[in-house]
């Protein structure tokens, strides 16, 4: 059966653009008969922070809100760590990875040095080749190791549903960092393939990611989701939406006088899939949800908009 997801971190509470992406991921997923789960990605949250546990509560609410149920329990990641683990073991076993002793400002010095990096501006690969005595002095100086990926210069080709293929060398990228916490990329390849998500719908900042999951994906021996990245919802200054623009999560919105059904139709509308000014229901969305009439231009949130 075919699977979707939503996966918000609890930093903070749903924004209008966060909501439009879970709305297009429910109204993908359900579209095709299909299952819909929702992850908490919270590797980044301290162990029992009941902040992190009331927004996480909260996105929950607001989804519920809007008319997107998903199916079995919501997962989270901070309950995962063990198969992370394992992604590593099977990773390390087949030397595939290396303690990089880097520091961001290290990186970034290295990376407009005169001889340049050799991966598009990416990770210069310092830790790469040390030898035993270099690695050892590194690790006497108290000084914590990322672990990397030996990505080897890898060449990856990804589809995407709306904007196409892209092709993209994958660094040595990061899959545990220095302080312990496992790396994004590793852990949504891991969490998606163990969940059977086979289409990921997300917003167009995940693309330049994507080919670094990819490769992930095929070196552990997991299977590869259909992508749909879509546009951001914007600011007005046309950064990325922030509370600092206004109105714009569901309870800002219902503060305002507008209902459920006028927000679910707005944000349909700002995606190509409504008329200006329609009251719809999730499952109204659904029912005419079409790739081929997704916009392909970021929603910018204006005072009247």
């Amino acid at each position: 059966m075919p699977t979707g997801r939503f996966a918000p971190s609890p930093s903070a509470p749903l924004h209008l653009g966060n909501l439009r992406t879970a709305l297009l991921a429910w109204a993908a997923a359900r579209s095709e008969g299909g299952r819909f789960l929702v992850r908490v990605e919270d590797l980044t949250t301290s162990p029992g922070d009941p902040r992190a546990a009331e927004v996480a509560e909260a996105q929950l609410a607001d989804l519920a809100a809007l008319g997107l149920d998903h199916d079995g329990a919501v997962v989270r990641q901070s309950e995962r760590h063990d198969r992370y683990a394992a992604a590593l073991a099977d990773l390390g076993s087949a030397g595939l990875t290396y303690p990089c002793f880097c520091t961001r400002r290290e990186i970034r010095e290295a990376s407009v040095a005169p001889h340049g990096p050799d991966v598009e501006g990416a990770y210069p690969g310092t830790c790469r080749s040390l030898t035993d005595d270099e690695r050892r002095e590194r690790e006497a100086s108290g000084r914590p190791p990322a672990l990397r990926l030996r990505a080897g210069g890898a060449t990856v080709t990804v589809e995407d549903e709306l904007l196409g293929a892209r092709t993209a060398i994958v660094d040595d990228l990061v899959l545990r960092r220095a302080d312990g916490a496992v790396a994004y990329n590793l852990a949504v390849v891991v969490d998606d393939a163990d969940q059977g998500v086979d289409r990921v719908v997300r917003g167009d900042d995940l693309w330049d990611t994507t080919p670094r999951q990819v490769l992930l994906q095929r070196l552990l021996g997991l299977p590869t989701p259909r992508y749909l990245h879509v546009p951001l919802v914007l600011g007005p200054s046309g950064e990325r939406l922030a509370k600092r623009d206004g109105a714009v999560t569901l309870a800002d919105r219902l503060a305002l006088g507008e209902d459920v059904a006028s927000v679910v139709g707005r944000l349909a509308w700002s995606a190509g899939l409504a008329d200006d000014g329609e009251r719809l229901t999730a499952a109204d969305v659904a029912a005419r949800f079409d790739v081929a009439r997704l916009v392909r231009t970021p929603w910018v949130l204006t005072g009247t908009s």
